[in-house]
C-alpha cells in the first residue's frame, strides 16, 4: 500500500511495538527489524526528555536501516522528532486532521467494532486489530480469534496489520484467509528472536 502523505512509503508488512519490559533495549531491536520494517514507539512511561531523546535516537537509526516509525502520542509531538506518522489512541482520534495537516501517517488501535467505527470516521490509514491470539502482554485478556479479527479488518485490505500473539507464519495463515497479504505487529516475537541471536553468537564465541 503506498500512503498518501507527501514523505510516502511502503506500508510494511512487519511491525516492532516498543514496550519498556524488553529486556534488550529499543535501538538494538530496531537494529536487527528487516529493512522496511515499522515501530510504534510508546515508552510511555518514560520522562517527556527521554522519550523524545530516543525518538531522535531511534529515527537515526530508521534512517539508516529504511524503517517506519509511529509515535504512539499526539501529532505534534510526531512532527517534532521526526517520525513519520502517529498511533493515536482513541481519547486522541480528533488529532487525527491536525495530523494530516501536518503530513502524518495517522494509525489507530482496533480491538471492537465500536473502535473500527471510530477509526474509519477519523480518516486513519491503517489499523492494529487485536488481540488475535492469546499475548503475554496482556495475560488472561479475551481474544477475537480469527473469525472477528476478519470481520474487523475486512473494510481495511492491505493497512489491516495483527496483534496479539503473531509470528510470521500465523500472518501468513492470515493472508490465506483474507486473500491478501497481511501485516502482523509483535512485542515478545522479537525479543525472543534477539535472545537466539545473543546465543548464538555466546556459542560462537565459546574457543574449541
Amino acid at each position: 500500500m503506498r500512503v498518501r502523505h507527501p514523505s510516502s512509503f511502503d506500508f510494511p508488512l512487519q511491525w516492532l511495538f516498543s514496550d519498556e519490559r524488553a529486556k534488550t533495549g529499543l535501538l538494538a531491536l530496531a537494529a536487527l527489524l528487516p529493512p522496511g520494517s515499522g515501530i510504534v514507539l510508546r515508552h510511555d512511561r518514560l520522562a517527556r526528555g527521554a522519550r523524545w531523546r530516543l525518538l531522535r535516537r531511534l529515527m537515526r537509526t530508521a534512517r539508516a536501516r529504511r524503517l517506519v516509525v509511529l509515535l504512539a502520542g499526539l501529532p505534534a509531538e510526531a512532527r517534532r522528532g521526526g517520525a513519520h506518522g502517529v498511533h493515536l489512541r482513541h481519547q486522541h482520534a480528533a488529532r487525527a486532521k491536525q495530523a494530516r495537516r501536518l503530513g502524518l501517517f495517522v494509525a489507530m488501535p482496533v480491538h471492537s467494532a465500536r473502535e473500527t467505527r471510530r477509526a474509519h470516521r477519523a480518516g486513519a490509514d491503517a489499523v492494529f486489530v487485536s488481540p488475535l491470539h492469546p499475548t503475554r502482554s496482556h495475560p488472561g485478556a479475551p481474544v477475537l480469534g480469527h473469525a472477528a479479527w476478519l470481520r474487523l479488518a475486512r473494510r481495511w485490505g492491505t493497512a489491516a496489520v495483527a496483534l496479539g500473539g503473531m509470528t510470521s507464519k500465523r500472518a501468513r495463515v492470515l493472508s490465506h484467509a483474507r486473500g491478501c497479504r497481511t501485516g502482523w505487529a509483535g512485542i515478545d516475537i522479537w525479543e525472543e528472536r534477539a535472545a537466539k541471536r545473543r546465543a548464538r553468537q555466546k556459542r560462537k564465541a565459546v574457543p574449541t
